[in-house]
């Protein structure tokens, strides 16, 4: 498989039991298959030379570079935010689950994992920060108002209420 960076070869390590394709003579870019980075995610996850080798490096990401096209199936993959770090941006290729980290973002990772609680947190204050999450908020507050309005009025209507009394 090439690197969807440089293009160069990349090499399977093994990180703990873990193999991922590590782009070593390049760019220095993990390769993660499907459910893979939750099994290395965490500091106390993994070991051996192959991982403490990837994770001594530097971080280095081109944001300039532009959307990349996954090495397993060449579908354009999406950048977004990893679930357990708040500052590190992974890409993820949706349809075979795959993702690709460019050099230090495991390290990255591991250093800002956050908890459950800290991702409560983290995520609320983001839905809080989001105009559309907020309206529709109020939409469902309406919306449950409503209908429980139209229980009340119709209480008098329903059968079961006279004859279970």
């Amino acid at each position: 498989m090439d690197c969807p960076v440089c293009q160069k070869a990349m090499s399977e390590q093994d990180f703990g039991g873990i193999k991922v394709d590590v782009c070593a003579d390049g760019c220095r870019g993990i390769w993660f298959d499907w459910f893979e980075l939750e099994k290395l995610d965490e500091t106390h996850e993994g070991l051996g030379e192959a991982l403490k080798n990837s994770l001594e490096g530097t971080r280095e990401q081109d944001e300039s570079r532009g959307q990349i096209n996954c090495p397993r199936c060449q579908k354009p993959m999406i950048g977004h935010l990893y679930k357990a770090a708040k500052d590190v941006t992974v890409d993820e290729c949706y349809l075979c689950g795959g993702f690709y980290l460019d050099a230090g973002e495991l390290k990255a990772i591991r250093d800002s994992f956050m908890n459950e609680s800290q991702r409560e947190q983290f995520v609320k204050q983001i839905l809080d920060q989001t105009t559309e999450y907020q309206q529709a908020q109020e939409d469902l507050k309406k919306i449950k108002a409503r209908s429980e309005a139209l229980s009340r009025m119709t209480r008098v209507l329903r059968v079961s209420d006279y004859f279970t009394k």
